[in-house]
């Protein structure tokens, strides 16, 4: 026979299951709310799974639950609220998570679900290099394939919000969602200013009723001892599962313990996840720099300190830092090289400006004049120097594949750059190289304010050797914890980097220039001029050759827009690396000399082959970049070229077959008017004969003889009437004809009048040009 508990929390799950079908949206909330503030624990731990994957969807993203990710203010107002203040940080969800913990309640999460590198770690036998794991391996009798982890409530429940973003299915491309409107990044944005504080030193407690507070609940085991946190990482070798060992937890470390949870979930590099991961970062450095200043110094360390101040400390090289190192080396070389790169651009950017964050920044200052770096931040920089110089090598090398006439392009480059060009940092990364590269006589392995070597051989009266200081051990620590001790380091200042900022200052010339040129090319091209070519009133381009790039589609002020960035970025290069006034003019007058008058005429570079030209990597660079290009046209049968998007497909089809079967029928008189010397036989070449196929610019050598016998006799062409302009030109012309009181058939004779008196006159001058030419 069942217990009575059990019984009774069967029946609650049940009656919350059919209610989450028949009833709305807010009534179940409110159900949910009074359900969480009136069954005890015992009861409450059952429904706990279900509820959590209710609201986050399921692990293999089959049910989406309340679609978080979608879900926005603006689009579903009411929802919007309700959902927000039942999931809020000290709304009733989290009260329920605390409600459990404190009767220490364990839910099983599989391992088949975790992160790939982590899953297969486990699965291996290998613990994770991550607390968060200790003590949590279920081993089955199956082996690796069921293992599952013992969670405490909140961990179940963060790693169910955290693995959503994951787990669920990409949002359709047709649903245009706002990533930072949505509820899920707002309660991101919550959970981590309610667990990362800036103020106070724990985070703050939930209230169980109007009057008092919830007990704290216990920490999960085993904690992470404070003695293990600092500048330095642990060590990287891995612990075997079957060396789990319980640690004694400090007794405050209760505290910090759901902060520190909080930083161990991962995400993979989408978009959508990026962004997230930079709201991370922001509150990460608000956090960290919320240390005052007697308590950030070597000398506040003591047993008084509270563990959430130890805890700033450690956050970021502890958690963080080569988590991100990775993540973002990741990115660099993976992602795609379009623009969708602004938001990995702009997380890494957040990064390396922690004093954008802490509480006694300055204003910033104007695009001019940009703020200072202060010294107190090069201990960051220096300890940070790999996030600074190789993924900014790594950026060179995505911008030069780029094209930077694109205004999105052209803004990634000048964000960059700017960030760099801020003063004194420069000075700071180039100090932390130094320090780096400095030499050392032996491998330091333990942290002094003064690392000495003597030497081994010479008198005792010899100079000593160069003295590895305390900030060369930490950049050198640094480096090698990331890269190794073989590491193969290119400087950001050395001339193998310098020579990536030449060539990319050369390149944002050149694009400066192609920005230029398609600028005057649609300042000679006004409004009024392109709608008469419509109407068939001005010269048409029938091969549709264009230079593609997104500045035709957005217009002047995009041209104005790359200009500026592009001219920015450049003198914040200059300032970076000190270039000369000298070597950027080079790179003008370089350019000068492969461009003639128009910028255009040449065509790319290429060689003569067997099969005709070959574009040189010079060439495919030209092409791409839009320095140079080839001047297509059409050089078959006029009547065979493509329809065009200007004409009626159906219609042009049917003058085809009608011309065609005139030209037929009346091949020889065709001819015969033609050969006649008098003013008929030049008013019929005038309207019949085809322009000599011999007589046009060939581009490639190849082909040459094959187009000798494409030469045709006279021949008539009706394929103008099948274009919209010509059609749309004609109604013109018989709707003013009508407000004149003309009918259609005087209108039609008056244009074919009009017509012959045009053509004659064409006819003489044609002839009167043929009489003067040599």
């Amino acid at each position: 026979m069942a217990f009575p508990h059990l019984q009774q929390s069967s029946f609650l799950l049940a009656s919350l299951k059919a209610d989450s079908i028949n009833k709305p949206f807010p009534q179940r909330c409110q159900d949910l709310v009074k359900v969480i503030e009136d069954f005890p624990a015992k009861e409450l731990h059952t429904i706990f799974p279900w509820l959590v994957e209710n609201i986050f969807g399921s692990l293999d993203g089959v049910l989406i639950g309340w679609n978080l990710r979608c879900l926005q203010g603006r689009v579903s107002p009411v929802e919007y609220s309700v959902a927000m203040e039942f999931l809020d940080p000290g709304g009733p969800m989290m009260k329920l998570v605390y409600k459990l913990q404190a009767e220490d309640y364990k839910f099983d999460f599989p391992v088949s679900y975790l992160p790939g590198p982590v899953k297969a770690s486990i699965q291996e036998c290998v613990l994770p290099d991550s607390p968060l794991y200790h003590n949590k391996v279920q081993f089955t009798p199956a082996g690796g394939l069921g293992l599952n982890l013992a969670l405490n409530p909140f961990e179940y429940y963060i790693f169910f919000f955290a693995l959503s973003l994951i787990t669920q299915k990409p949002l359709p491309v047709s649903l245009h969602v706002r990533t930072s409107d949505c509820a899920y990044f707002i309660l991101v944005d919550r959970y981590l200013s309610w667990f990362l504080p800036t103020e106070g030193s724990v985070p703050p407690p939930l209230s169980s009723s109007p009057g008092g507070a919830s007990p704290s609940p216990p920490p999960r085991t085993p904690a992470m001892p404070f003695a293990s946190y600092g500048l330095h990482h642990t060590s990287l070798l891995k612990r075997h599962i079957s060396h789990q060992t319980s640690v004694n937890a400090d007794p405050a470390s209760h505290e910090i313990w759901r902060s520190e949870t909080l930083l161990q979930e991962s995400f993979t590099p989408t978009e959508e996840h990026v962004l997230v991961v930079r709201l991370l970062l922001k509150h990460l450095h608000a956090f960290a720099n919320s240390l005052k200043p007697e308590q950030a110094s070597p000398s506040a360390h003591s047993h008084a300190t509270s563990p959430l101040e130890e805890f700033k400390r450690a956050a970021v090289p502890r958690f963080v830092q080569q988590k991100l190192y990775l993540f973002l080396q990741h990115c660099f070389g993976h992602w795609p090289l379009d623009a969708s790169f602004r938001a990995v651009l702009e997380m890494w950017l957040s990064y390396l400006q922690p004093w954008r964050y802490a509480p006694d920044k300055q204003p910033p200052g104007s695009d001019s004049q940009p703020r200072c770096v202060s010294e107190k931040w090069a201990p960051f920089v220096q300890e940070n120097l790999l996030m600074y110089t190789k993924l900014f090598v790594g950026f060179l090398n995505r911008a030069l594949r780029t094209d930077l006439v694109s205004p999105k392009h052209a803004l990634m480059v000048f964000r960059v750059a700017k960030v760099f060009a801020q003063p004194n940092l420069a000075e700071m990364i180039q100090k932390g190289e130094q320090l780096f590269l400095e030499p050392e006589l032996v491998i330091p392995h333990r942290q002094h304010r003064l690392f000495t070597a003597p030497t081994f051989t010479g008198s005792f009266l010899s100079p000593w050797p160069p003295a590895v200081t305390d900030a060369s051990f930490k950049v050198k620590s640094h480096v090698y914890s990331l890269e190794g001790q073989d590491c193969k380091y290119t400087p950001m200042f050395g001339p193998e980097a310098r020579t990536l900022v030449l060539r990319l200052a050369q390149l944002i010339t050149r694009a400066k220039h192609t920005a230029k040129s398609i600028s005057d090319q649609c300042a000679e091209s006004p409004a009024g001029y392109s709608f008469l070519s419509w109407l068939g009133f001005g010269p048409t381009d029938t091969n549709g050759s264009y230079p593609a790039n997104d500045l035709d589609e957005m217009g002047q002020d995009s041209v104005r827009k790359t200009d500026e960035y592009l001219e920015k970025a450049l003198e914040y290069l200059r300032q970076i690396f000190r270039l000369s006034d000298a070597q950027l003019r080079q790179f003008t007058l370089a350019l000068g000399t492969t461009q003639d008058e128009n910028g255009k005429k040449q065509l790319p570079d290429c060689i003569v082959g067997e099969d005709g030209l070959i574009l040189t990597p010079l060439g495919r660079y030209q092409i791409i970049n839009g320095l140079r290009r080839f001047e297509i046209e059409y050089q078959g049968d006029p009547e065979l070229q493509p329809i065009r998007s200007y004409e009626i497909a159906s219609l042009v089809r049917a003058l085809f077959r009608l011309s065609s079967a005139i030209n037929h029928r009346f091949a020889g008189q065709m001819v015969a008017l033609c050969s006649r010397d008098d003013f008929l036989g030049s008013f019929c070449r005038y309207h019949l004969t085809e322009p000599g196929v011999a007589s046009r610019h060939l581009l490639s050598p190849v082909g040459q003889t094959q187009v000798a016998g494409h030469a045709r006799g006279p021949r008539l062409s009706l394929r103008f009437l099948g274009s919209y302009r010509t059609l749309l030109s004609l109604l013109l012309v018989f709707f003013v004809a009508s407000l004149f009181c003309i009918g259609p058939l005087p209108c039609a004779l008056l244009l074919a009048l009009g017509y012959i008196l045009y053509a004659s006159a064409m006819t003489l001058l044609t002839e009167r040009g043929k009489l003067h030419q040599p």
